[in-house]
């Protein structure tokens, strides 16, 4: 026996209709789709026109800044580039390892490719490494897994590119292993790891910009990991960045229950500032979805894996990325966000670098690179 129950549709009674058996379809209507709501709504909540959107967007931005402290940067050096390295890649391109100043009295290190072919000035990316002891080695394909080397893949596409180190590794390996950001705090006890690490990467856009083989007007940035979640962090700092792809990053602030991760009291520290609050179960006046949102109406691209961690913090950020399409929608560019989810785990595999790089080709390219011909008739 079944129980007859009453259906209903926007809360319209549409009439009777049995409970479905274990043998038996169910009863399915026709409706309209329901409106999906999200915690990630806050992000535009009380706007609801562009002029609104960027008068909100001037809030956020200063809440970002506030985050990673950057009025405690120092004062911008003189670059003084340097060159201690030069080999030419199987004749496709020059790699170099060039030196610059970050501070009065630091250099960055990393390697820069540019194309051998004179059609130049071309288009520029920033590649940027995750938590590896010598990433700009391995984003040039010498080390580890050749998955992510990025400037080797790149420059063989057409691009002028810079890998730097992260400040922690590579060049700069402190005393007490690499990515310990020790000194770091003690030397700048008010700045942030992610404002030191996003000031840098700033700093690198200079160097392409400084070159006559790069054309600033295109330049991108792209990462994995840690990488990418600099990227993000450093497409809403610096609009020189017109294109902009992440992969894998760290979970937000919210949904994420080991958020005290953002400001652990060891090892790597993100925010060192923000632990107490963090330990008190209080989230910062800003999160990941409105510093991403900074980036637009600039292309940005983000590719997560849904088993990378946690899967229901995973699964939040598709909700995240929808309310991020809504900004884009506002600023009239809907064309210039996109995200790819897939089941790889926390991974840069083929489709997702082809996507990457065919990002970067489409918004720093000419459309003719990426321009799609019929056959012509034989």
């Amino acid at each position: 026996m079944t129980l007859a129950m009453l259906v209903t549709v926007g809360g319209i009674v549409l009439g009777a209709a049995q409970t479905p058996s274990a043998d038996s379809p169910p009863v399915r209507l026709r409706s309209d789709p329901p409106v999906i709501g999200s915690s990630w709504d806050d992000l535009l909540d009380g706007v609801k026109t562009r002029e609104d959107w960027l008068a909100h967007k001037r809030v956020l931005r200063q809440r970002y800044l506030d985050l990673i402290r950057d009025e405690h940067k120092p004062a911008k050096p003189p670059l003084d580039v340097q060159v201690h390295e030069t080999v030419t890649v199987d004749g496709v391109y020059v790699r170099k390892l060039i030196s610059y100043n970050v501070e009065a009295d630091e250099r960055a290190h990393a390697y820069l490719a540019i194309p051998v072919d004179g059609r130049g000035p071309w288009p520029a990316i920033v590649a940027l490494h995750g938590t590896y002891k010598h990433g700009k080695e391995r984003a040039a394909g010498l080390e580890d897994t050749p998955d992510k080397a990025y400037l080797d893949h790149l420059a063989r596409r057409g691009y002028v590119v810079i890998a730097p180190d992260h400040f922690v590794a590579g060049h700069r390996i402190p005393p007490e292993g690499p990515y310990d950001t020790t000194r770091f705090h003690q030397k700048h006890p008010e700045w942030t790891a992610v404002g030191k690490f996003t000031y840098e990467n700033s700093i690198a856009v200079d160097v392409l910009s400084s070159l006559p083989e790069v054309d600033a007007n295109r330049i991108g940035a792209l990462g994995h990991s840690l990488g990418g979640q600099s990227t993000y962090f450093l497409a809403a700092y610096d609009e020189r960045i017109k294109a902009a792809a992440s992969n894998c990053t760290a979970p937000f602030f919210r949904h994420f229950t080991r958020v005290e991760h953002w400001a652990r009291d060891r090892w790597y520290v993100y925010f060192k500032h923000i632990r107490p609050e963090l330990l008190e179960g209080r989230l910062p006046p800003i999160d990941m979805h409105e510093i991403i949102a900074l980036i637009a109406p600039r292309p940005f691209l983000d590719l997560s894996a849904l088993n990378d961690g946690d899967p229901l913090t995973q699964r939040q950020r598709v909700l995240m990325n929808c309310k991020i399409m809504d900004v884009y929608e506002l600023e009239k560019a809907p064309d210039n966000f996109a995200f790819y989810v897939h089941g790889r785990g926390h991974s840069v595999g083929h489709e997702s670098r082809q996507l990457m790089y065919a990002w970067m080709d489409r918004f720093l390219k000419p459309a003719e690179a990426t321009q799609t011909r019929l056959v012509k008739p034989q």
